[in-house]
């Protein structure tokens, strides 16, 4: 019995003694992003979940051969952009 209190007291001093930080880590505050589909560069495209360098340079390039982008469902045209990945970013594009 002493050395369970013993051992327990051990524990809780131990963890008394730990920065807040590696006793509990509070989730990172996220903001979302909301990105300009007719104006946004290919570095700000990238800010979007699912959407790496090269989709981002196809978005571009689609942009400047076919024009401003009449619905945000038109993003699908674009190769590398599918049904699941616009659901994904719609809420964070708007079109200007």
């Amino acid at each position: 019995m002493k050395r369970l209190l013993v051992v327990l007291l051990s524990v809780v001093l131990f963890a008394t003694s730990l920065p807040v930080s590696a006793v509990t880590k509070a989730p990172a505050a996220t903001a979302v992003q909301i990105v300009n589909l007719n104006a946004a560069s290919a570095t700000e495209l990238q800010a979007l979940p699912g959407i790496g360098q090269v989709t981002a340079d196809r978005i571009v390039a689609y942009r400047t051969e076919h024009g401003a982008f009449a619905r945000v469902e038109d993003l699908i045209q674009v190769k590398g952009v599918g049904d699941k990945t616009l659901e994904k970013i719609r809420s964070q594009l708007v079109l200007k």
